[in-house]
């Protein structure tokens, strides 16, 4: 089974719950004994959808075709997932609690605001790093001060002026570390899609704000195909896919999602999302030449030639070394990068999982 035929597997499985097509496909191959699991785990961990992959298979009844060690090693996995989750919502509803008491109205983003909106049939489905959230940037820094009375702490003691974000803040006593947005896209596009063009569209559930449906389908996409250069990149996120179909199956009436300054992005990331797993009734995009071509070009990038496998690890590493070299060389001028760049280079967990050594004491 090559990665390929794993990944467009692994995208069918995540479906299954809600497409029957895609359910009797899937239980036609793993009947036929065509399935290499092997792969399969080894593709669904690396996209972070390992989880979601169980629970969409528990649901549909299919585990019992499953190798027995295989199923015991994916609940033990799930229900870890599950437990870190439950503590991520307690931590993120604290979160909104101590800011809304002072004035100040978080809107939680991404993989939290998935779980705190209840998208998942299971919370142990998605795998969440960070709890990530926007304020304006008039409350960026009054925020940042009031979690750090409440106990997170940081490296860095200023603020980036020109990232999305500032540097993530931990607590020692909490699992997720924090991410405060003032954007949600990286500087170049953030007039594009920021709080001033989603603040008249918020809703709230249970007394936390979130994005309009039609928005977090779009920070979805925009998070890869954008942040992390997967347009430029031709790279598939399977977790992006999935959160995309979840979202869009929560359309209540047909639903024309458009950007007309992202179209490039946002129709590529619609179409190949819609390809890989499958289209949900109610979400409407346009499907063009260019988002066609984008989809061929992902899957080229699945199975790649000598010369295209070189030339996307040039791309990745270009594109990561720039970052680098920006990032110091605003270092020697900006205090906050400074220390920045001085916490990384006296993080011992960081050294050792860039580089698998630490520094010498």
């Amino acid at each position: 089974m090559t990665y390929k035929e794993a990944l467009l597997f692994i995208g069918k499985c995540l479906t299954i719950t809600y497409e029957k097509t895609n359910r009797d496909l899937v239980e036609e191959k793993i009947k036929s004994d065509l399935v290499d699991w092997n792969a399969v785990v080894k593709v669904s961990t690396t996209h972070y959808v390992f989880p979601a992959l169980y629970c969409n298979l528990k649901r549909a009844d299919f585990l019992h075709y499953l190798p027995t060690d295989l199923v015991e090693y994916m609940k033990h996995i799930t229900d870890l997932n599950r437990e870190r989750n439950q503590q991520i919502i307690k931590e993120a509803k604290e979160i909104n609690e101590l800011l809304l008491s002072n004035n100040i109205n978080p809107i939680f983003l991404k993989g939290t605001s998935n779980l705190l909106e209840g998208l998942y049939e299971d919370i142990a489905e998605r795998m969440v790093g960070d709890i990530d959230f926007l304020v304006d940037k008039n409350h960026i820094e009054t925020t940042l001060n009031i979690l750090k009375k409440y106990g997170y702490t940081d490296k860095v003691s200023e603020l980036f002026d020109d990232h999305r974000h500032i540097p993530r803040i931990t607590h020692p006593e909490k699992i997720g570390a924090i991410e405060i947005h003032k954007n949600m896209l990286r500087k170049e596009k953030a007039t594009f899609f920021n709080y001033r063009t989603v603040k008249d569209s918020l809703f709230t559930t249970n007394n936390i704000t979130l994005l309009s449906i039609e928005n977090q389908i779009k920070l979805t996409v925009f998070s890869k195909l954008i942040n992390d250069n997967a347009y430029f990149l031709k790279s598939i996120n399977l977790r992006g896919a999935y959160d995309v179909f979840l979202q869009g199956n929560k359309l209540k009436s047909e639903t024309i999602i458009t950007d007309t300054n992202l179209s490039k992005e946002l129709n590529g990331g619609l179409d190949l999302y819609s390809f890989i797993l499958s289209k949900p009734q109610n979400l409407q995009y346009t499907s063009d030449n260019k988002s066609q071509q984008y989809i061929k070009d992902c899957l080229q990038s699945l199975t790649p030639n000598s010369y295209t496998k070189i030339k996307k690890k040039m791309l990745s590493f270009y594109l990561k070394l720039l970052s680098r070299v920006q990032i110091l060389f605003k270092a020697l001028f900006n205090k906050s990068y400074f220390l920045f760049v001085y916490s990384k280079i006296t993080d011992v967990n960081w050294l050792k999982r860039k580089f698998g050594f630490k520094p010498s004491s």
